[in-house]
């Protein structure tokens, strides 16, 4: 055992080694007193930074639009709704080139190159690639395997029923904010709440878990109701379209109000645009002419002139005014009439069109008179249709005696044509104006109405014995010796006026020779169920209302009158019946059996009940051929592709009641028959 009694005790530590202990503890005490520090510093100073930059590497957010609300037509047809659609975005640091990225993105998708890499370089965690991609061209991105790329779901606008009513219903941005029509006025409405959904990504951006918003969670966007029929829409723009084609002219308007509720049934313009694809069409395409724009309407206003003044009693029916053989001096200046003529009474002025003797009714009603008269009808002021850019026209008080002559036959005043058919619609509806619109309903996603329309009638313009005795007047103007004879129908009365007015040059502060070339109709004349109203700018073939706008007129009225379900106002002319034919002979007993029977079944008419009627075979047929034969018929088409008619349900020759829904498959060729 070790001797503990012999042990040395220890030395006592030195100077230098107490001086190194000091100086290892102040060190650690330094660096401990560091690392508070730095901690302190990280964990309170910078927290929201550091916080902000750790979601940055692993959580993608992105806000959302909600899905907008539908626009349907008075029958519920969809006008504009929406889908879910892919919509590509890339987080840029984790591309391994970015340049080549960009050209393979962007050969596939049919991009700039350029502008995407641009795009890219300057997204540091996250770019759209693109936006709204079709189902083939997010299949083509996915089979690049490229590292970073996502997909999110994104509501698209889509339009059903293509260039149909594009000018009302309008359009949305690729960030589903509306750019113009019903889409922009009602773009709160339409719009809803922005969402935000957000997704944890590991190291290589692969999804882990995404913080989604519940479809119950978002908002979605009030529905639009219109007061456009889908079918008369069909109908006007394809007449419109054929009218301005024809007469080789820069564009055309068309409106279809219904004068006693003030309801816009149709509203048209040419040229047209589809809303699903509106990048190439010509800026001049998206203007809505028929609420925005106001130009000069000319002979039009005669009708309001006559029965304004009847009204007031300044003129009778059978007052007579010399047309001066169709020159007549005011001061410096010379009013002419097209053709010469005598004495006229009221009745004859609508129906030859007189310049001359609606300046002296107007001379006899005053200035003041005259004013007060276009502005009762409606003319000067915004109807308020929730159209962006609604004109609003201009009557200026005519100071000079040849401006009271000019605009008594609408020259130097402005109208839109919204307004000259609402202004129609108050002869037609016993002198009473009803304010026009287009908006029937809006009812946000829970079925709450947010906004109605009813029929308002903003007051009264003339008497009603007045405003019937004008319609029958213009009567005569589509009967033989008035200007539009083209506009006479056989089984409904028509009353109507056509205008030709010249357009004035902005440069030249003048008149020019370009002409613009008007309708207005009301059928029936003896109970109006509509007011159509054709307007033909610049026309080249020829430049008078009568001629290259009329017909317009007729082709919608024959096709909107039974879709209306409006009774005849004449007789249909007595069916000829034609004799049989003498019986060759060889023919068996049979044939001729059969024969006689197919005889018989031209000539005999099958009775059937009140408000019946049978389908017509429309197989084959194009498109527009087919609208007109069902409607003629009093049934209503609802067509379904494009082309020509291949199949129809009910089928030709089924009883069905009037109004009945005709659904109407068309394709571009007729399948192979059956052999």
């Amino acid at each position: 055992m070790r001797d503990l009694k012999n042990l040395q005790p220890m030395e006592p530590p030195t100077r230098w080694m107490r001086v190194r202990v000091f100086l290892l503890g102040a060190v650690f005490f330094t660096l401990l007193v560091g690392v508070f520090a730095r901690a302190t510093n990280l964990q309170v100073n910078q927290k929201d930074r550091l916080k902000a930059y750790a979601e940055d590497q692993y959580v993608r957010a992105m806000e959302i639009p909600a899905r907008r609300g539908e626009i349907v037509d008075r029958r519920g047809v969809k006008l504009a709704s929406s889908v879910e659609v892919d919509s590509v975005w890339s987080d840029p640091s984790m591309l391994p080139d970015v340049r080549a990225a960009s050209r393979q993105l962007a050969k596939v998708l049919g991009i700039d190159g350029k502008e995407l890499q641009e795009r890219l370089e300057k997204g540091r965690r996250f770019a759209w690639v693109k936006r709204q991609v079709t189902d083939g061209e997010a299949a083509r991105v996915k089979a690049l395997g490229l590292p970073g790329i996502g997909f999110a779901k994104e509501p698209r606008r889509f339009y059903p029923q293509r260039e149909l009513a594009a000018h009302v219903v309008g359009l949305v941005g690729t960030d589903s904010h509306g750019l113009d029509g019903l889409e922009l006025s009602f773009e709160d409405e339409l719009s809803g709440e922005r969402v935000k959904r957000a997704g944890f990504r590991d190291a290589k951006g692969r999804k882990l878990l995404t913080n989604g918003v519940d479809e119950s969670q978002s908002s979605e966007g009030a529905n639009l109701t219109l007061t456009i029929d889908s079918t008369l829409q069909y109908v006007t723009e394809r007449a419109l379209e054929k009218a301005v084609v024809d007469a080789k002219a820069a564009a055309g308007t068309a409106v279809v109000l219904d004068p006693r509720t003030g309801e816009i049934l149709a509203l048209a313009n040419w040229p047209r645009f589809n809303p699903n694809s509106p990048r190439g069409s010509d800026s001049d395409a998206f203007r809505n002419r028929a609420a925005s724009d106001a130009f000069e309407p000319g002979s039009t206003f005669k009708a309001f002139v006559i029965a304004s003044a009847l009204d007031r009693q300044v003129i009778s029916e059978s007052s007579e005014f010399d047309c001066e053989k169709g020159s007549f001096r005011i001061g410096r200046n010379v009013v002419h009439d097209t053709h010469p003529h005598g004495l006229l009474q009221p009745r004859g002025i609508l129906q030859v069109s007189s310049n001359i003797g609606v300046t002296k009714v107007a001379q006899k009603m005053g200035r003041d008179k005259l004013v007060e008269t276009y502005k009762s009808f409606g003319f000067g002021e915004r109807f308020g249709l929730g159209l962006p850019g609604e004109g609003k026209g201009a009557i200026p008080f005519p100071r000079a005696e040849i401006a009271l002559a000019t605009q008594s036959f609408g020259q130097g005043i402005s109208a839109t044509a919204v307004q000259i058919a609402a202004g129609y619609g108050a002869l037609a509806n016993d002198g009473v104006l009803m304010k026009p619109y287009l908006v029937s309903k809006v009812v946000d996603a829970d079925g709450v109405v947010l906004l109605e329309n009813k029929p308002v009638a903003v007051r009264r313009a003339v008497s009603v014995k007045a405003a019937r005795s004008v319609v029958s007047m213009l009567e005569s103007v589509v009967e033989q010796g008035g200007t539009a004879p083209r506009a006479r129908m056989e089984e409904y009365r028509v009353a109507g006026k056509t205008g030709t007015a010249q357009k004035v040059d902005p440069i030249a502060r003048g008149y020019s020779d370009k002409r613009i070339a008007s309708f207005v109709g009301i059928v029936p004349a003896e109970d109006p169920r509509a007011v159509i109203l054709i307007v033909i700018d610049e026309p080249k073939t020829d430049v008078y209302g009568g001629l290259v706008a009329a017909p317009a007129f007729k082709e919608i009225a024959l096709q909107a009158m039974p879709h209306l379900g409006a009774p005849v106002s004449r007789e249909a002319p007595p069916v000829k019946v034609v004799a049989a034919r003498p019986e060759p002979k060889g023919k068996s007993v049979v044939v001729l059996g059969l024969e006689k029977l197919e005889q018989m079944d031209t000539v005999t008419e099958e009775v059937v009940s009140e408000g019946s009627v049978r389908v017509p075979d429309v197989k084959g047929l194009a498109g527009r051929a087919a609208v007109a034969q069902l409607l003629t018929a009093a049934l209503e088409p609802h067509l379904a592709g494009s082309g020509r008619v291949v199949s129809q349900k009910p089928a030709a020759g089924s009883l069905v009641d009037k109004g009945t829904r005709i659904t109407v498959e068309l394709a571009g060729h007729l399948p192979a028959s059956p052999r």
